[in-house]
């Protein structure tokens, strides 16, 4: 989450929305969100409904859920989607900001179309 926090801003250029998805109840979240003043939404999704829906695993022998990126766009279409194979295979900012200034500017990009 420290690069979400780091790159913000960049997000909200974009008129991007962030949310964090995780396993922990309602009140271990808002703990967290307040000793970390996070500027993102955070949504508490101990029972997996969530996360089931846009295909994350978990993999109890690698510390739980593992990492998923989904970029969803304003018309409710995924338009990318990462599957994290552990707990460090996340996609670096800089890819999903280059996507996203992409998606603004409609460039090059089929309608229909998952980028990963």
């Amino acid at each position: 989450m420290a690069q979400l926090r780091r790159d913000y801003q960049n997000f909200i250029e974009l008129e991007t929305e962030i949310l964090v998805v995780g396993p922990d109840d309602k009140a271990a979240f808002i703990d967290y969100w307040n000793k970390h003043d996070l500027p993102f939404i955070g949504l508490p999704d101990p029972d997996h409904r969530v996360s089931n829906i846009y295909g994350q695993e978990v993999k109890l022998l690698q510390m739980g859920r593992m990492p998923a990126q989904v970029l969803i766009d304003k018309s409710g279409r995924i338009r990318y989607r990462h599957l994290g194979n552990s707990m460090s295979d996340i996609t670096d900012n800089r890819k999903i900001l280059v996507l996203l200034g992409a998606l603004n500017q409609e460039e090059d990009l089929e309608p229909n179309k998952v980028y990963a």
